[in-house]
């Protein structure tokens, strides 16, 4: 297919396609799926080899937040029956760290509900960066807290954060659709803030929201032009509760292809397959990894993933290697500035996703796996899986050990 030899050629090179190219991405067909992936492997492979990177998520401050983001189970108005509480201390968010760690992280990713932080916020989170780092020095550290205010960045950076996460998650042209309570640009300054403390910029994007192929381009355009060292790719899960609880719009192949599409626009960053791949791309999770370098490992912020150790079985079983702490990340030329194990550019930290700060890689956005269906009973092709969303009870904010 001349549009794959094309996209690849541009991969290589780190040309940026035309729209119309990845539009027709988008729109190839199932048939055309495996030669689509192995396109895209090619690009992902030339710039990270069979490495994935494992992140592990801490939900600091779990739900009651006063934004409206339609997506999130911890929005004003959630019906969702999700975990509640407020801020861990630094001690119990290091526990929590540890275990994502004895798993095979190398990043910890502390994300908070809310609009952003207040400077005791940041404080607070400072004192908990702290507290991971006395005991895992070589951890990448990544904060996910919402809007910052001036100079809030910079403090995180002094405090030893290695990045920051604030998702784009649409278009420009719709992003009014799915929040009211702040705005398209709000989130951009964020990413900007962010660049300009010297952290890693990590920003991606939601699927699934009843977006058209052309939002789906226009945002990951956007954030190519952003210039993030990650791009957190999540497909949403419509959590009861919540205003899109009907949008099961997600097949395993249109998550393909979208992963494909963001690894052509972006093909030397690194893309991560955030909230949702249990539930969307559930058996095909393991051809994901043809195209994203990186995954979380274990539970999300509301929601349960599937058990670490499969994603660890699973990594080894489709040929990939988990990326090892000392390993960098991202390709030489991105790193070459501060010459980092994060891979960032100064101007930029490590890149990681998080997923917003209201939640969309762990705000009941992923699941833990259904259990065993007998052949009468297998769900038809294209039909939504509601029955593989399950809400967290374990880890940070209960008793239980956390599924790392």
């Amino acid at each position: 297919m001349d549009l794959l030899n094309t996209l690849v050629d541009k991969g290589l090179r780190r040309e940026l396609p035309t729209r119309e190219e990845a539009l027709a991405v988008l729109a190839t067909s199932d048939d055309d799926l495996l030669d689509v992936v192995a396109a895209a492997g090619k690009v992902r492979r030339h710039w990270f080899g069979r490495r994935v990177k494992l992140n592990y998520l801490v939900n600091l401050k779990s739900g009651l937040c006063p934004e409206d983001c339609s997506y999130c189970s911890q929005r004003l108005g959630s019906k969702a029956d999700i975990l509640k509480y407020t801020w861990l201390k630094p001690d119990e968010a290091s526990r929590a760290a540890a275990a994502g760690l004895a798993g095979g992280a190398k990043r910890v990713c502390l994300v908070a509900s809310g609009r952003g932080p207040t400077d005791r916020d940041v404080d607070r989170v400072s004192e908990t960066i702290k507290a991971i780092k006395d005991r895992h020095e070589e951890v990448e550290v990544c904060a996910c807290l919402g809007l910052l205010s001036d100079g809030q960045a910079e403090r995180l950076r002094a405090a030893g954060a290695d990045a920051y996460n604030h998702n784009l998650n649409t278009s420009e042209s719709t992003y009014g659709d799915i929040t009211t309570t702040h705005t398209y640009a709000d989130r951009v300054d964020t990413v900007h803030k962010a660049h300009a403390a010297g952290l890693s910029a990590c920003s991606g994007l939601i699927a699934g929201m009843g977006e058209s192929d052309a939002d789906l381009v226009d945002v990951v355009f956007s954030l190519r032009a952003l210039d993030p060292d990650s791009v957190p790719v999540n497909f949403l899960i419509p959590f009861e509760g919540t205003p899109l609880a009907e949008e099961w719009n997600l097949t395993p192949q249109r998550c393909l292809r979208i992963l494909a599409m963001v690894r052509f626009v972006c093909p030397d960053v690194e893309v991560r397959i955030a909230g949702g791949r249990e539930v969307h791309l559930r058996t095909m999770q393991p051809l994901a990894l043809h195209l994203a370098n990186s995954i979380f490992l274990g539970d999300y912020l509301t929601s349960e993933g599937q058990a670490g150790k499969a994603d660890l079985e699973m990594i080894a079983d489709a040929g990939f290697e988990v990326e090892g702490a000392g390993e960098v990340t991202l390709p030489e030329h991105r790193t070459a500035a501060v010459g980092g194990g994060c891979g960032s550019h100064e101007g930029a930290g490590c890149g990681s996703v998080c997923g917003s700060h209201e939640g969309t890689a762990g705000c009941g956005t992923a699941s833990a796996p259904a259990a065993s269906t007998s052949a009468a009973s297998a769900p038809a092709a294209g039909e939504p899986r509601t029955d593989l969303v399950a809400v967290r009870r374990r880890g940070a904010g209960t008793d239980l050990a956390p599924n790392a």
